[in-house]
Order: C-alpha cells, then structure tokens, then sequence
C-alpha cells in the first residue's frame, strides 16, 4: 500500500509539471505557431491604440523578447518564489505563488482566486453531495427493478436531466422560484454570517447543477449494477443464504462503483476549478465567474491562472480517486 501510494504521488507531481507546461504552450507557444509575434502578445497588455514605443518596452520588461525556455522558466519560478515585473515606471510584485498578475486591474490572479473559492466550494460540494446520493440511489434502484415504472421514469427524466443545458434550467428556476414565486433567494451570503441565509441562497444553484450530474450518474450507476448482478459471484453471494441488502451493498454496488468514483473525481476536480456557467447565471461571484468576466476583456493572466489552478485540482482529484481505488478493490494496488 505505501509503495502504491508514494508511485501516485510521484506520477501527480510529475502531472502538475506536465499541465504547467502544457498551459504555458497553449497560452504563449501556440500563438507563435499560428503566425503570432512577441509585438503581438505585448500588445494585450497593453491600452487601445498603442504606441510602438510602448509595445517595445511591454515586449522587454515581460521577457516576450526572450527564447520560449527562458519565459518557461520564469513563468514556472514565478509559481513557486514569486515574480517582479517590470511594468510601468514602478516594478509590480507578484508574490509565491504567482498564477499571474493582471496589468488591466493591477492586481494579483492568486488572492482574487483564493477570495472567490469559498462561493466556488460552497456551490460544487453541496451540488456533488446532492448529485451522488440522487444519482447512485437512482440507478441502483432502477437496476433492481429493470424494465418497471419506476426505471422508466427515472431514465426519463435522466434523458432530459443529461440533454437539457445548464443556462436553461437555471434561468427558468430563477424565472419560477425566485422571481414569480420567489421561494428562495439569489443572493450568496457568508456561512459565518449567516448559515440560514447561505443555505437558502444555495439551493436553487445545487439543484439546477445536481440535477445535470445526477442524470449522468443515475444512467451510469444503472448499467454497472445491471452488469455487475449478472456475474457468477453474485449468484455464489446468494447461494451462500447472504442476506440480498448485503448482497448488493457489499458485493454489487462496490463493483459497480468504480467507474463512478472515476468520473466524480474529474467532475469534482473540474466545478473546483470553477462552474462558469452556473455561477454566470446565478450570478454568483466565484472563480467560473472570474474566469467569463477575464475572457470577455481578454485579461490573459486571469485566464492563464484560472487554467493553471482548475488543471491542479482535476490533478489532485484524480489522486484522490487512485487512493480511494486502492480501498474499493484492492486489486488496484498492485497494478
């Protein structure tokens, strides 16, 4: 188990440096490769109608002028000692870790980020909650009872819950619950203020986003059980007199729960990184939000440091998903 559990860990760390630098070649190499310049990259940090003086100096203090490994380098140790960027008549410091530095708002990415993950981590693990006991109680009782009226109407709402987009249902859960009959509120408050109020504001959010995942869980938990209490052992399970609850709890369930267990950790790593449209449409100051507002004025650091902080999380979650494995089927450890 430690040996299992010291190779994962490697492997995560060697995948950060491997999305840093993949983010590092979407956002600068990229641009070169389709015809861009070193002018042309200064010029987003720089006001409407510039000088080509004032491109000059942007394209110097910010090392645009410099070989690609060079800018790597500074980017990749701006992340972990900090960075200085000689900007304007003052230098502007970035401080550890530097996920970049907004020229546009002169501010740093990282404390913006680090003052909207509460709003981002209250909408995502109350949604992720909600989502996995709906979604797997779902599937697994339309399992049991395949081809019944209860499987066909959970599978039908599933349909819709996968098909139907996410702006649509929360703009008519806006429209029906807090504008015509205005049950709940949309407006974030602080669970340290007040807990009633964080969690009235939360519940239309959670389930418009619970009700997209729980559909997808549903039919994915369905078509494991349905496979998974077809196999030898089960009937062995069963002609051992197990009770039928253990039956599927411990033998069918935990089987079929490793392919949920995959994609709630990409699921829940990626609303981490930010829920752009959920909280575009509620509204909601988070990190998705952030990232909307930095694309719509193409402030390229937020974006950049958006992408870097989501990849780390869906990194850190798939490490968590190897681990929780290892507990599941302990065939896993030695893979």
């Amino acid at each position: 188990m430690f040996v299992y559990i010291v190779r994962r860990l490697f492997a995560a760390v060697f995948l950060l440096l491997v999305v840093s630098a993949i983010t590092f070649a979407i956002f600068f190499l990229l641009p070169r490769l389709a015809g861009g310049t070193a002018d042309s990259l200064a010029t987003q940090y720089v006001g409407k109608n510039p000088s080509p003086e004032s491109i000059a100096a942007v394209k110097k203090n910010l090392g645009f002028d410099q070989p690609l490994y060079s800018q790597y380098w500074d980017f990749l140790r701006g992340i972990f000692a900090g960075r200085e960027f000689n900007y304007g008549p003052d230098p502007s410091q970035c401080n550890a870790p530097c996920l970049g530095y907004s020229f546009k708002d002169h501010v740093e990415v990282w404390p913006d980020i680090v003052n909207r993950l509460p709003i981002t981590a209250s909408l995502t693990l109350g949604a992720a909650v909600i989502w996995l006991i709906t979604g797997v109680t779902t599937g697994v009782v339309s399992a049991l009872r395949p081809g019944s009226l209860f499987d066909r109407l959970a599978m039908g709402v599933a349909l819709a819950g996968v098909s139907l987009p996410m702006f649509f249902t929360g703009t008519l859960s806006l429209a029906v619950f807090v504008f015509n009959w205005p049950v709940f509120t949309n407006v974030y408050v602080d669970f340290s203020e007040d807990p009633a109020a964080w969690f009235q504001g939360l519940v239309l959010p959670w389930s418009t986003l619970a009700f997209l995942y729980s559909a997808l869980y549903a039919r994915l938990t369905r078509a494991g059980m349905l496979e998974t209490m077809s196999e030898d052992y089960i009937r062995t399970a069963r002609a051992k007199g197990l009770r039928e609850r253990v039956v599927i709890t411990r033998h069918g369930l935990r089987s079929a729960l490793t392919p949920i267990v995959t994609i709630f950790g990409m699921d829940f790593g990626l609303l981490l990184g930010g829920a752009i449209v959920t909280e575009t449409v509620f509204s909601y100051h988070g990190i998705g939000e952030y990232a909307y507002h930095a694309i719509a004025v193409n402030d390229l650091p937020k974006i950049l440091g958006v992408t870097l902080f989501a990849g780390a999380f869906i990194v850190l979650c798939n490490l968590v998903v190897d681990l929780v494995y290892a507990i599941i089927d302990p065939r896993v450890r030695l893979s």
